[in-house]
């Protein structure tokens, strides 16, 4: 029997009917029948997507073969079956809500021979729901964790040299019901001899469930932080600290810490509140370094600081000021020479948040910028004013600094503070 390409492994539960636009997307593919097979495992579905697999396989030029299984109580299961049984050269995990672009695996598999890399990225969109989009830039023949945006897509539907997740072992964490994929992933991008990006091709299209039913909006957030632990300790346990470390952290605590801190935070119990800080504190304290907070933004940093101190009460009065989505002043030292957003608690003696907190540079302004900032009319603290003073340090920074310190727009997350608009 010949080895296919590509294996490609859908577990599927309570699919229907999306699993049939699924499968049909494997079939039209451009690369051939004869160079993919079909792993698809039945996790206890009741709502007939069993009985349409077994269908399938009946008819389908596709070899594929179903596994029917009792349900193992979230994704992590299904997609080890599946890749237990696997044969082909590369693997391929298709959730069975969505579905692929039709060129998606002839293109794939031609980036990943040709550069001998380990990982293929295809370029996703959302249908009835968001996508990531900040590694879809441009095609990258070979790039890796650390020189691209690609640590912001860590979910499962890529494509996997076989090979690597044979030698070292790799299987879906079964304790996690959420994150399972994230830590999966990320673990391949760090042990990958390279990772190939297709951009120029919608690959995957992610799909939206009318019912709601799509496991990303299922489950507590208790989950949510059981699945940042997980990818903390596991870039902690691969990664030696420093600024590499630190640059793969931003992604946990942006992507999966902060949102159970945003504007929705305040909706919930006093007890769930403290709750959430119990859980988040410990992660802060362990690693949420100098240099991962030089990476946030000011309100993120405020937030987080927060946390880690365990202090409610001001965690409260930040996310208030985000959900108000009002403006802070901009205050300038009296050298001039740094610029910090007065967030709340901003010099408040009895909250007791060092200024590093609210800075919206890494390093001071030089002396020539900060003379043009003051003749430019802007005060020491223009509190009165902070419209008018943040454009006009906007403008100023902007112009004078293409660089580093107008790098200051992506850490304040605040319209009047953003270079360049």
């Amino acid at each position: 029997m010949n080895t296919p390409s590509i294996s490609v492994v859908i577990g599927v539960y309570e699919a229907m009917p999306y699993l049939v636009r699924c499968l049909e997307s494997v079939e039209t593919q451009t690369l051939g029948a004869e160079h993919i097979e079909i792993i698809a495992v039945d996790d206890g579905s009741s709502d007939g997507s069993g009985a349409y697999l077994d269908e399938f396989a009946a008819r389908s030029a596709i070899p594929t073969r179903v596994v029917h299984q009792a349900n193992s109580g979230g994704p992590s299961g299904p997609r080890n079956t599946g890749l237990d049984l696997a044969r082909g050269r590369f693997v391929f995990f298709l959730d069975a809500d969505d579905y692929l672009g039709e060129e998606t695996f002839e293109r794939m598999l031609a980036v990943a021979e040709r550069n001998g890399t380990d990982v293929v990225l295809g370029r996703v969109e959302g249908v009835n729901r968001s996508a990531p989009k900040s590694m879809w830039g441009r095609n990258h023949e070979r790039t890796d964790v650390f020189s691209s945006q690609i640590r912001f897509t860590l979910s499962a539907q890529k494509l996997f040299r076989r090979e690597l997740l044979v030698r070292h072992g790799m299987r879906f964490r079964e304790d996690l019901k959420t994150g399972e994929d994230a830590h999966f992933t990320m673990d391949a991008y760090l042990r990958a001899n390279g990772v190939s990006v297709v951009a120029d091709y919608t690959c995957y299209y992610l799909v939206g469930r009318e019912d709601g039913k799509h496991v990303t909006k299922s489950g507590t957030y208790v989950l949510r932080f059981d699945s940042a632990r997980a990818l903390t300790e596991l870039i902690a346990e691969r990664v030696p600290p420093g600024d590499k470390r630190d640059l793969l952290m931003t992604r946990p605590f942006t992507v999966t810490l902060l949102p159970q801190f945003g504007p929705r935070f305040l909706a919930g119990s006093e007890e769930e509140q403290r709750h959430k800080v119990e859980l988040g504190r410990p992660l802060v304290q362990e690693y949420f370094t100098d240099g991962v907070a030089r990476r946030l933004r000011v309100h993120e940093r405020l937030r987080l600081h927060c946390v880690g101190q365990g202090r409610l009460d001001l965690l409260a009065d930040a996310v208030g000021f985000v959900r108000s989505k009002a403006e802070a002043p901009v205050h300038l030292d009296a050298g001039g020479t740094r610029a910090y957003l007065a967030l709340p608690h901003f010099r408040d003696e009895a909250a007791g948040i060092p200024d590093h907190v609210y800075e919206m540079t890494r390093d001071p302004i030089p002396d020539d910028i900060a003379a043009r900032i003051k003749s430019a009319g802007v005060k020491a603290n223009p509190a009165r004013r902070p419209t008018r003073a943040g454009r006009l340090l906007r403008r100023v920074l902007g112009r004078a600094l293409a660089g580093k310190v107008a790098r200051l727009a992506a850490r304040t997350g605040l319209r009047q503070v953003r270079a360049g608009r």
